[in-house]
Formats: C-alpha cells, structure tokens, sequence
C-alpha cells in the first residue's frame, strides 16, 4: 500500500482539485483526503503506478510536487536536518566571505561542492582558508543582519516534538551557526564544524574531524541507536551532495529544494513546497501544526 502526497508551496496555495482528483481516479485511489485547503492532499493506492515520474514532471511544470511513499511507517520518530539552504536559505561560509571580501569566489566552490562536483572535505578547508584574519565579531552581525530561516521550519520541529519525536540538527557548516538555529527553531541537539580562531580572529583552519558526508551518516546511526530507534523511525532533509549518504539511510530521505545533481538520486523531492512539506508527507493535517 502507498500513499500519494501532492502539494504546493503553503505562500501561494492553489493545489487544483480537479487535478489531484483527476489523478486519483486514473490510479485508481482510495478517497481523497485534504491535509491542508488549497495546499496538500493525499490519496492511497495499492501499487506504484508506472508513469509515476511522468506524471510527476507534468505537476512539476504545474508548481506542484507529488510524491509517492509506503503507506505504513510513515509518521516519524526523529527528525534529522542540515541547515545552510534547508532550515535557512542562506550558506552561511558564503555570508562570512562577503564580509571578508571573497563572496563570489567562495560562492562558486559553494555552488561546485553541494553539487557534488568537488570533495567536500578539501572544499571545506578550501574556503575557510580564505576567511583567515576575519574578526569572529563578524560571525554575529552575520547571524543577526544576513541569515533567515526557511518558511515552515519552526512549525516541523514544534510538531514532531509535540508528537514525541527527537529533533537534530547535523550540519557541514559551522557550530557558531548551527547553535543559534538549534536554539530558535527548538532542536534536541545539534552538530556541525568549528571555526578554530585565536584573540577574537579566525585562524583560516576548521577544528578536525570535519564533519561532513560520512559524518552526518554516522550522526543518524548513532542518536537513533541511542534513542533505541531504527534507521526507518527517521526523517532526513537536506539539499546537498553531503547529504546523499543520510538521505539514503534515513527511513524517508527528503531533498529539499536540491541541487539537480543531488534529486536526481532521491526519491522523494520537494521543490515547490516549504519545510511543511514533511509534515504532510508524514500524514499530518494543517490543524495538527504546533
């Protein structure tokens, strides 16, 4: 048994339902159930249909995302995020680099990095390199003037929190950052890269090991071993090649507004939707938002 979730961004609404009904009768679905007006439905099927990605292309052109997934199991137990263009839509090293003035230059190993085109790690220490002298001061003026946070994030966390569920967040950037945002949207813990810096400048150097692909992989097997969950019981979100390893373990692996190379191996992909998004696909209905 599977579930076809369809949906649209929650800003601009308009989920046509002529559409979603159109498509439940020609798989033959079960009743139609709105999780919320205009924005996200739902309808079951008995097997994957064949021309699923077809289909799925033509709602693409039409601004909304389809996805399909077991029916059972669904509604998680652990919620495992990356941060930079995922809970924020900003990169934060690219942000640290306008101020050191390099934006462009880091920007475009960023763009290179997340698409899988360099190793992160080299990629990584490539960058910080060239933030070496930066006054650390610059890290909250960063965080207080440049960093904003991805619409429905909050409303993820509070709502799998208030269902029981563990929220982590795991990231490939830095811990400066990743403590701000764990502490505002309300995560469990969280983990990510420090910034090694001496009398207030940073020194260029990340603190080893660096977090990265393989980390963020050992991240989810460890609290979920710890918490005494499967790596089924877990939500994974994330938009960048280093985090295809989580993706692929994780119970449900969301590709979140990811790079084309990085969706392309991922079964289920929001592009249009917010961080919501997850909490329709676990079956949630808008009234159920914390």
């Amino acid at each position: 048994m599977f579930v076809i979730t369809m949906l649209v961004d929650p800003a601009r609404g308009g989920l046509d339902a002529a559409l979603v009904g159109n498509l439940r009768n020609a798989w033959g679905g079960g009743d139609v159930v709105w999780l919320a007006v205009d924005e996200a439905a739902e309808f079951v099927v008995t097997t994957a249909p064949e021309n699923l990605w077809d289909v799925w292309a033509d709602c693409q052109a039409m601004g909304v995302d389809l996805i399909l997934q077991p029916h059972a199991g669904r509604r998680k137990k652990m919620l495992l995020a990356d941060m930079d263009s995922t809970l924020i839509q900003q990169e934060c090293i690219d942000e640290l680099a306008v101020e050191a003035g390099v934006g462009d230059h880091v920007a475009g190993i960023t763009a290179r990095a997340m698409n899988g085109e360099l190793e992160f790690e080299a990629a990584l220490r490539e960058r910080v390199g060239l933030l070496k002298g930066l006054n650390a001061n610059v890290i909250t003026k960063v965080l207080e003037e440049r960093i904003t946070y991805m619409p429905g994030g909050a409303a993820l966390v509070a709502t799998m929190k208030s269902s029981g569920a563990y929220c982590a967040l795991v990231s490939g950037g830095f811990t400066d950052f990743t403590a701000r945002v764990a502490q505002v949207l309300g995560f469990d813990e969280h983990r990510a890269n420090t910034l090694k810096q001496e009398n207030g400048i940073l020194t260029g150097e990340v603190r080893d090991p660096i977090l990265g692909r393989d980390a963020k992989v050992a991240a989810l097997a460890e609290i979920s071993g710890r918490l005494g969950l499967s790596e089924h019981d877990v939500i994974a979100v994330g938009d960048g090649a280093n985090d295809l390893g989580m993706l692929g373990r994780a119970g449900t692996g969301v590709a979140l507004h990811a790079k084309p190379s990085v969706a392309a191996q991922c079964d289920v992909r929001i592009n249009h939707g917010d961080l919501t998004a997850l909490l329709y696909l676990q079956g949630y209905s808008r009234d159920e938002f914390a």
